[in-house]
């Protein structure tokens, strides 16, 4: 954390604008400008400019995505090149995102992005009461308000100036995925 936060000094006094966990750009880059304008969006290869356009991953290992699905092709060389000879697509493995996904990515790439998120709003947009819907996530965030990482009140959620370099391990507590696992006690496990 020490070396990103010299990094982010240094950084800045060049003239460069934290876009968020190891991203940094000019004030008059398309990121820095879709920051500022609010259009920021985040992806698996990091932060971008065009959201929700389709993502085709070629080579080993290699991940695409393409609509409301993931897929990642063969992760070794010789079942890559196997199913490219067999005439097949060398995809390994694959999800299409059911609702839930896609409401939770939203959220992640909400405070990824742009470093709060409004809980009436999301949950007009997504038709559901966000403190119902997120309860576990809410107590899981409320540790990290107490280590100063996010400001919570009844109205939305804000990643602190401290918070935005662990901005990750926020985002793990919307993850499904994770089975309920509380983030890394120990932040620098994930940076």
């Amino acid at each position: 954390l020490g070396l990103l936060r010299t990094a982010l000094e240094m950084l800045t006094a060049a003239g460069y604008i934290y876009i968020g966990m190891d991203h940094f750009a000019r004030a008059d880059d398309e990121l820095a400008r879709a920051q500022q304008a609010g259009s920021l969006q985040r992806n698996f290869q990091g932060y971008s400019t065009h959201g929700g356009c389709d993502i085709v991953g070629l080579g080993v290992s290699a991940i695409s995505r393409i609509g409301d699905s993931y897929s990642q092709n063969a992760r070794d060389l010789v079942g890559y090149y196997a199913a490219l000879d067999g005439g097949r697509l060398p995809v390994a493995r694959g999800i299409a995102l059911g609702e839930d996904d896609l409401i939770r990515r939203e959220a992640i790439n909400q405070l990824m992005c742009h470093g709060w998120l409004d809980k009436a709003a999301f949950g007009e947009r997504h038709r559901l009461l966000f403190d119902v819907y997120f309860a576990e996530v809410l107590e899981r965030l409320a540790a990290m308000e107490q280590d100063g990482l996010v400001r919570m009140d009844p109205h939305q959620i804000r990643v602190t100036p401290r918070g935005r370099m662990l901005s990750r391990i926020i985002a793990m507590c919307f993850d499904a995925y994770l089975g309920g696992a509380q983030p890394a006690q120990r932040y620098s496990r994930t940076i």
